[in-house]
């Protein structure tokens, strides 16, 4: 009998990858999802970095048992005709639908309790230190533990952007909003934003957000061509500026870090008032006027400027051993220059993540962000479930040949420093180039 489906080349699926025009392939079958981006919940940035190409491995990533249902009514008739599963994407969706049976994406156990007790007892220590105590020492340990707080925070705000921790979606907004905009001023629509673009194209130079930090930091020379981000939608402009900067990185890396909070803040309200389409904007504008009312009114209650300034600045400092943390999981990995793929996923993610072994005694501290790996191929997965899949991870990695680093806090720390004085000294060889050219 004649097979009556109608079938595309891959070559036929590259054409339709822009916004107005916009197929994937989804297990070989071929969806029209132009019209769906407008309203798709993890945004746009996702689905255009995969446009025109096979996406199964992404879709299965991101998406539960329950989404395969909307897909029939953006089913365009077509087939992808040289669809193919590679070992390692046949392995990796086998291991999605184990931890489907076994109920691991739904496990999530006791952590978002105790942490809210934990955030809770942060906070109440936190006010009474600024508000009872007259001791330069104790304010300063306030500060300490509002940066610790914003740490433990930002997990539950990570938690709850990628599964829900609530009962339904919307006491999960609701703690979004409260977790990230009114507790520490960042915006939960410009995390989304961010961090599902940089959970698709994980260590792209020109295509994730979180490894574009120009004029101050540049993990590869291949940065100094001035790429467009395809993200920011601008060139990543690499002059006499940024040269100096990056020239130095090495030592700036840690001072820099120390206040990058700042810049957190402004890419919220950059997002927030833009001209782009923002999921609840008013909403994020109101929590975000929550922060802005309760922080500096703590800070004002100190003494003199001095407090004030420390108290902020140590805030600041402690909350940035969390963007170290960050730092540490994909600027020592591989990076690439161009458009992610949907048909090496697995692959791409071992690349470009590097694990933080710790104990299970400070598994509270990383936040189930040491296994930067397993959380990028499984992000579904509460992070109580992390440290029991590592070991089948490895084994898989293994299995395929492809990396699986796991270094300790300080090793990481050395890996990274390394990366960064690399493109430190090729950056400065540039400068002096054009310094001794122009005079």
């Amino acid at each position: 009998m004649a097979d009556s489906k109608k079938y595309i080349t891959a070559e036929e699926l590259k054409k339709h990858n822009k916004r107005e025009d916009l197929w994937i392939s989804v297990q070989g079958k071929v969806y029209n999802v132009t019209d769906w981006i407008k309203q798709h919940p993890g945004g746009d940035i996702p689905i255009l970095n995969l446009a025109g190409q096979e996406a199964t491995d992404a879709f299965i990533a991101f998406h539960p048992g329950s989404a395969w249902k909307y897909l029939d009514e953006f089913f365009t008739d077509y087939y992808l005709e040289d669809y193919k599963v590679s070992e390692v994407s046949r392995d990796y969706r086998k291991l999605c639908v184990e931890f489907a049976k076994a109920g691991l994406f739904e496990k999530k156990g006791h952590g978002v309790i105790y942490s809210f007790c934990f955030i809770a007892l942060l906070l109440f220590l936190t006010f009474y230190g600024v508000l009872f105590s007259n001791s330069f020492w104790i304010h300063m340990l306030s500060g300490a533990l509002l940066g610790l707080t914003w740490m433990q925070i930002s997990y539950l705000g990570h938690d709850s952007g990628h599964y829900l921790i609530m009962t339904t979606r919307g006491f999960n907004k609701m703690i979004q909003i409260l977790s990230g905009n009114c507790l520490t001023g960042i915006s939960i629509a410009w995390w989304k934003w961010t961090h599902n673009a940089h959970h698709v194209a994980c260590n792209s130079l020109d295509y994730d957000p979180d490894l574009q930090h120009l004029p101050v930091f540049a993990v590869s020379s291949s940065l100094f061509k001035s790429l467009n981000s395809t993200f920011y939608g601008r060139e990543l402009t690499f002059d006499s500026l940024a040269k100096f900067f990056v020239s130095y990185q090495h030592f700036t890396f840690y001072p820099i870090v120390c206040i990058s909070r700042v810049n957190l803040f402004l890419q919220t309200l950059l997002l927030l008032f833009s001209r782009r389409k923002v999921p609840d904007r008013y909403l994020n504008i109101l929590g975000i006027l929550v922060f802005w009312t309760w922080f500096p009114l703590l800070v004002s209650t100190l003494p003199n400027w001095t407090e004030r300034v420390l108290f902020v600045l140590t805030s600041f400092a402690v909350t940035g051993i969390q963007h170290v943390q960050f730092c540490l999981n994909h600027f020592a990995a591989d990076v690439y220059v161009g458009q992610p793929k949907g048909n090496d996923w697995f692959e791409k993610q071992t690349a470009g993540t590097i694990d933080i072994a710790c104990s299970p005694q400070m598994d509270w501290f990383f936040g189930g962000l040491q296994f930067q790996l397993e959380h990028h191929l499984f992000p579904r997965l509460p992070r109580c479930q992390l440290r029991k899949i590592s070991p089948i991870v490895q084994e898989l990695c293994k299995k395929h040949n492809l990396p699986y680093r796991s270094l300790s806090f300080y090793e990481a720390n050395r890996w990274t420093i390394r990366t960064l004085k690399t493109a430190a000294m090729q950056a400065r060889g540039l400068l002096w180039e054009a310094v001794n050219t122009h005079g």
